[in-house]
């Protein structure tokens, strides 16, 4: 039954159907195989109830968040200025990729969103500062991979709903590794463009005047992160309030810019249907797939299958590991949260791993999917703004911060405080 399921699952995403019909495809065909009961009758009721969980409104606010910041401009402004006060590095705008990236993540959420915004501004950068194109193409595949984890994140949010923890505690969690990820990412640029000088372009000068006056454009993104974040500790909002709080910031602050247009508007809030669509298809179909596995004891058996091994709490997360980044070469990164959450978390939560823990040793473990061919959905985000050139260029770019996420992987295993001790402090 579980080489059937993954044998048919693997043969729909090969056959690039998307992988919101892929899920809902595969639990119509296992219904009628192992169910003596017409399971496909739940459909209505399993859509309803998973578009009726309140904290999931929190997902199209943070898209429609991240869309008003990068249609009216901040973005462009915000790299900017990332670029005067970090282009002294070995690496130059690299690095200020990295820092834009940390700061859009932030506010939007999403990864697709961050390495998109940042990529469009930052690209045209290569050939006129004669950069290593391979590795600034990686760093804004990795450092749009930050979206997922710094808070807000809507894949937080996603793990959250699936093992009923606590959203503020994730990101609270998110945070320090959040942002040791995005040193290491420098790290790794530092160290390439030491040993390689001519990788890291020409120099950019600036003066200390200039680099001040600059701090404005990190304003907005910031007051929008503090309005976020801090409304959620302050204890004045829940993550979806919080959520509804930084779309009205990012109005006014548009409004204020003078960038609030009917034009912008329209396109913001098409942008966030469509990315809303896409989520809640996957999510839905996702929902369907598990009930299905349930009422027919796949998840049993894949549960019996894994417990059954015998192995130590450390093995055991190797294994997990191993497996997420197998799976994350074939499946996209939301729809293998929402597939596999379900039936790794009880498991590794039995074995005595903290939930809020293991929720971002998750994310990171997407993060890297996120970068890691053949379906490394940054990988072609970043190829689609760059137009032109082969995706081997990106794919070697992005390897050596696919070894920083690792890094941090193991500081995670040996230092769980590293995750743990804010949400420890603030409980």
């Amino acid at each position: 039954m579980v080489a059937t399921a993954l044998i048919l699952l693997l043969v729909l995403i090969g056959l690039s159907i998307p992988v919101g019909a892929a899920l809902g495809v595969l639990g119509l065909v296992l219904d009628p195989l192992y169910s003596m009961l017409p399971l496909t009758r739940a459909i209505g009721e399993l859509a309803w109830s998973t578009n009726n969980e309140f904290l999931l409104v929190a997902v199209p606010l943070f898209i429609l968040l991240g869309e008003i910041l990068l249609r009216a401009g901040f973005a462009e402004r915000m790299y900017s200025a990332m670029s005067l006060w970090l282009s002294w590095l070995p690496g130059g705008l690299m690095h200020a990729n990295i820092g834009a990236s940390t700061l859009f993540s932030a506010t939007s959420g999403s990864s697709v969103a961050t390495a998109a915004t940042v990529g469009t501004v930052a690209i045209p950068q290569i050939k006129r500062y004669g950069y290593n194109e391979p590795l600034f193409l990686g760093s804004l595949a990795a450092g749009g991979t930050l979206g997922i984890l710094i808070p807000p994140s809507i894949n937080l949010v996603i793990y959250g709903v699936l093992t009923n923890s606590s959203v503020p505690r994730l990101y609270l969690a998110g945070i320090i590794p959040g942002f040791m990820l995005a040193g290491l990412f420098m790290l790794v640029i530092v160290v390439s463009c030491i040993s390689k000088p001519s990788w890291g372009g020409h120099k950019i000068h600036a003066t200390w005047g200039e680099r001040f006056k600059s701090l404005v454009h990190l304003a907005p993104p910031l007051g929008i992160f503090f309005l976020v974040v801090g409304s959620i500790y302050a204890g004045l909002a829940t993550p979806t309030e919080a959520a509804a709080l930084g779309v009205t910031g990012a109005f006014i602050l548009a409004a204020w810019f003078r960038r609030l247009t009917l034009t912008m508007l329209r396109e913001s809030i098409e942008g966030t249907m469509k990315a809303t669509a896409m989520i809640m298809l996957i999510v839905i179909s996702a929902a369907f797939l598990n009930f299905i596995m349930s009422a027919t004891g796949l998840t049993d058996a894949i549960t019996s299958s894994i417990t059954g091994l015998g192995v130590s709490p450390g093995w055991m997360l190797l294994v997990i590991i191993i497996f997420y980044l197998v799976l994350g070469c074939f499946m996209e990164t939301l729809s293998m949260m929402i597939t596999t959450i379900p039936i790794v978390a009880p498991i590794m939560i039995a074995l005595g791993y903290d939930p809020i823990w293991l929720g971002i040793v998750i994310i990171v473990l997407v993060e890297a999917a996120l970068i890691t061919p053949p379906v490394g959905l940054n990988l072609f985000v970043v190829q689609s703004i760059r137009k032109s050139g082969s995706m081997g260029a990106v794919i070697t770019g992005s390897l050596p911060f696919v070894l920083a996420m690792f890094i941090l992987l193991a500081l995670l295993a040996f230092f769980p405080g590293l995750a743990l001790w804010l949400p420890s402090v603030f409980s």
